[in-house]
């Protein structure tokens, strides 16, 4: 089907205006994301509605079917599930309860739970995808019993997700990145510092990773609360730790557990599900390491694995562990059917937010929305502006098309040809900025694979979660834009990350003056 470009118009951002404008007027994140896609289809397509009808019908079945099984997309989808039936599995075994019970003695505070959360995703760093949906399924049990509100669990979730992986080499995420860095230094003619030395060489210039991270970090051991976040914080006290006027979110199951459980039921098959996930990372990686000649080794493995492979590969050994640590209790059959059916309805509405944002991201990708945005950066502006430039476009690019990998794939050879004509020695701090300005946009944005699975992992709605932690991302992004604008006039990254330094305590300082401290309301409420 012939398709009218719009590359290079601003008709190209519409169609995510309208799906990320309409999430927060509405607060409906399908018929947002359907508005958008619908929008998006009648611009490629002149308005027609016979070809609209037939795009829209090949779009969603690319998602499952495009020349082949599309495995990337399919195998994540039944990661989802086979994690709702592990869940299920969990708490029908009463594992949930046993560890809810064993973590109350030993973490008796709100903030000790949100500290948890955060070391786990500090911990977890391989994959963001991984990340969301283990740490938000291991610790949910734990600050759901210290009454911390599944919009800061998800806040926490979301935070150390794609800003450790950013930052870590031994990672999907780092793997990706070093191979985009190794092609723009070999473009540049730069050889006296290896893709991977400079990837080291740019975690210090990476400032949304390392402020958000810092800022997570502050907020959980302060249980700082701000904005909107306020409002889920003062409920979560009362015992609502959702908003149940808008029904069950996403990711929850309610199940009668067997009494029988103990820590082992949830610790064994979650120890298990992180060993086969690693294990199917590093294993796929070798192969395909092997099949070209190349000699192993663990980044090489990364650098080269496949993350859906791996995850189901993961997701079903882990169903396995759950399931034999149930029948070893003799569940009766009707019971485990049950949980088997209820954990897979848990995770309906994820897999639907998933689908429609994957071809909302194929609508974009059409509409060159991305494209557009790069070409608003242009090649004769001062050397000063441009670290701060590049991290607000990238930020918006990924805000708008929901995915940070895309706009590295953009962006980088962008900020490695602008620092070549202007002043080729900023190419590090400018694609550092890049990397920091896609984590950011795509943190914010409500279609974002990476945001719907954080709510996910957390059984949070997902614009609670979008929009409860705008504030934080914010001000991190402000932080940023002021430590870039420092690093360009001064070309120093020690200036910047000081200013920056600066600038986050102060943010910390005013945080602290409106946040709601919680601490002692919530030990009057549990005496």
């Amino acid at each position: 089907m012939e398709l009218v470009s719009y590359s290079f118009s601003p008709l190209s951002l519409l169609a995510p205006a309208v799906a990320i404008g309409l999430a927060v007027i509405t607060r409906k994140t399908l018929l947002s994301l359907g508005a958008g896609i619908l929008v998006g289809t009648l611009l490629l397509n002149s308005f027609s509605p016979m070809n609209t009808l037939q795009y829209l019908l090949e779009a969603l079945v690319a998602v499952f079917w495009d020349n082949g099984l599309n495995t990337g997309n399919v195998f994540i989808l039944l990661f989802l599930i086979s994690l709702g039936i592990m869940t299920s599995f969990i708490s029908l075994a009463g594992g949930t309860r046993a560890f809810g019970e064993w973590a109350q003695r030993r973490i008796k505070t709100a903030r000790g739970s949100q500290v948890l959360t955060v070391a786990l995703g500090v911990i977890i760093f391989i994959d963001d995808y991984f990340n969301a949906l283990a740490v938000g399924n291991i610790c949910r049990p734990v600050t759901d019993r210290n009454r911390v509100s599944r919009a800061k669990l998800a806040y926490l979730i979301d935070s150390t997700a794609a800003p450790v992986c950013v930052i870590t080499p031994v990672s999907s995420w780092g793997a990706y990145i070093i191979a985009l860095v190794g092609s723009i230094l070999a473009t540049h003619e730069i050889t006296d510092i290896s893709a991977f030395s400079a990837f080291v060489e740019m975690i210090p210039m990476n400032l949304y990773a390392i402020f958000a991270l810092a800022m997570v970090i502050t907020v959980a051991s302060m249980d700082l609360n701000i904005g909107p976040m306020k409002i889920h914080a003062e409920r979560a006290v009362r015992g609502e730790l959702f908003d149940s006027r808008r029904g069950q979110p996403m990711g929850a199951t309610d199940i009668k557990d067997t009494g029988k459980g103990s820590v082992a039921d949830l610790v064994v098959p979650v120890v298990i599900l992180v060993i086969s996930t690693v294990t199917g990372l590093i294993g796929t990686g070798a192969q395909t390491l092997e099949s070209a000649g190349i000699p192993f080794s663990v980044l090489g493995a990364f650098e080269n694995t496949n993350v859906a492979n791996s995850l189901i590969f993961g997701g079903v050994i882990g169903l396995t562990a759950g399931f034999l640590m149930l029948i070893r209790q003799r569940v009766a059959s009707d019971r485990v059917i049950n949980a088997l059916t209820e954990g897979v309805k848990s995770m309906m509405g994820a897999i639907y937010i998933l689908v429609l944002a994957w071809v909302l991201v194929d609508v974009i990708g059409n509409l060159e929305t991305g494209k557009y945005l790069a070409s608003l950066v242009g090649d004769t502006l001062s050397s000063v502006w441009l670290p701060a430039l590049v991290f607000i476009i990238a930020g918006i690019m990924a805000f708008a098309t929901g995915t940070s990998w895309g706009t590295f794939g953009i962006m980088l050879p962008i900020a490695g040809d602008m620092a070549a004509a202007t002043d080729l020695a900023l190419i590090m701090p400018m694609m550092g900025a890049v990397l920091a300005g896609a984590v950011f946009g795509d943190h914010c944005s409500p279609i974002s694979d990476t945001t719907i699975l954080s709510s996910t992992g957390a059984s949070c709605h997902h614009i609670d979660h979008v929009l409860t932690q705008l504030p934080y991302c914010l001000a991190v992004a402000v932080i940023c834009i002021a430590g870039y604008l420092v690093i360009g006039m001064t070309n120093s990254v020690f200036l910047g990350v000081a200013v920056g330094a600066a600038l986050f305590v102060l943010a910390i300082m005013i945080f602290h003056r409106i946040s709601l401290t919680l601490e002692d309301t919530q030990e009057e409420t549990f005496a």
